[in-house]
């Protein structure tokens, strides 16, 4: 049974701020690039920001790169503490029997989950993404449950899947935008997963078995990171393409190319188009000023904002600052707890509100005792004679 998620955060933001490149504009955005690819979308991890896009929503035959959606469930199996890449399986004779691309696993052999995620991840291997799935919940049928269910917690509006390794079969379909966005919570939510997909060459079987990676682009991109490939007769040509650069990861996604060279020159032209026009920034919130107490042990309590800055993609030409616009209440009556709430900060980035974070006090105000009132009035007290003090600030002190 699968365990319960909450909903990340990050691809809350994702699904809810899926913009087009003409966002946070400063000028027209920079034209794109012509490529050989029915169906393609260019999107930035960790904002979802689309960046290009093309017929992203149609649903198609993934082909392998289905392997993504099977290596984000034993991702996720093994940072809950479900399963260890130690472990070891013994492989089925359903798994020993897919054809396509794969390892040659024999039924019986043993091989760790390790050793099956890298051949699944590097080699494509079809029989091991079976060992994989009949690892995690019994049989390939059952997993293909939970990768279904999965599919729905992130929102997937055009993924159904029939198999955990994309060869065709009817049904067996997903969108270039659902593949960008299990890409991004894979490479979110698990990091150490590039440990993996970024092997270029490996071995098994104490090296009688030689795995190479079939994502070109491993080794040839600047700052490639993965991530998936795969080819079938209905699929075409297909790839998930990540890569990152100064901070900003970028995700490329092409489907029903005509053939490898297409792929990966179409995946390179959409990546290099982002890297080219786009840059990463990240923008604070400015707390506010302290606001009055009145009644309290201080006579002022400072603020801060719950979030620390917002990220946002913008184009290599603009320069903006964002501003933080805070409102918040004139004045609290002590007690004051720490992090109790006052107002909201919005951040601005010209006219467009880029962030919003409430505002709350950053320590505790205890209010004022008797024993503290008379301190208090017998300091006021002693004001008295000197030429500083005037009836106003004589009641102010008194009465503040």
């Amino acid at each position: 049974m699968m365990r319960a998620r909450r909903f990340p955060a990050f691809l809350l933001a994702l699904l809810l701020f899926v913009l087009p490149a003409t966002a946070l504009p400063v000028s027209a955005a920079p034209p794109a690039p012509e490529i050989a690819a029915k169906n393609a979308i260019l999107l930035e991890a960790s904002t979802g920001r689309v960046l290009y896009e093309k017929e992203a929503d149609t649903p198609l035959p993934p082909a392998s790169i289905t392997k993504v959606m099977t290596v984000l469930l034993l991702a996720e199996a093994v940072d809950e503490g479900r399963v260890s890449l130690d472990d070891v399986v013994t492989v089925s004779g359903n798994a020993a029997a897919m054809g396509g691309s794969q390892v040659y696993l024999e039924t019986g052999e043993q091989m760790s989950l390790r050793d099956l995620l890298k051949s699944v991840v590097v080699a494509s291997g079809n029989d091991a993404a079976v060992a994989v799935a009949e690892a995690l919940a019994g049989s390939e049928e059952s997993f293909v449950a939970q990768m279904n269910e999965r599919a729905a917690e992130l929102g997937l509006l055009n993924t159904h899947f029939v198999n955990s390794h994309g060869l065709d079969a009817e049904g067996h379909l997903c969108s270039a935008r659902d593949i960008a966005l299990m890409s991004a919570t894979l490479l979110h939510n698990h990091p150490w997963i590039t440990e993996y997909t970024t092997i270029w060459m490996d071995s098994l079987r104490d090296g009688a078995f030689t795995l190479s990676n079939t994502n070109k682009l491993i080794r040839t991109y600047p700052g490639a990171t993965g991530l998936k490939t795969g080819t079938t007769t209905k699929a075409g040509c297909c790839l998930a393409a990540s890569a990152e650069r100064d901070g900003m990861v970028l995700i490329a996604v092409v489907m029903g190319t005509a053939n490898n060279e297409e792929r990966f020159a179409a995946a390179s032209a959409l990546l290099d188009y982002g890297y080219a026009n786009y840059k990463l920034v990240s923008f604070p919130f400015t707390a506010p000023a302290p606001i009055a107490v009145k009644g309290g042990k201080q006579d002022l309590v400072p603020l801060t904002v719950t979030e620390e800055a917002v990220t946002v993609v913008m184009e290599q030409g603009d320069t903006r600052t964002a501003e933080t616009v805070p409102s918040v209440q004139q004045e609290l009556t002590a007690p004051v707890e720490k992090g109790q709430t006052v107002g909201e900060a919005v951040l601005m980035l010209g006219d467009e509100e880029i962030g919003r974070a409430k505002v709350v006090t950053a320590q505790e105000v205890l209010k004022r005792t008797l024993l503290d009132e008379l301190v208090r009035c017998l300091r006021v007290l002693s004001m008295v004679g000197s030429r500083a003090v005037t009836p106003t600030s004589l009641f102010l002190n008194l009465f503040s």
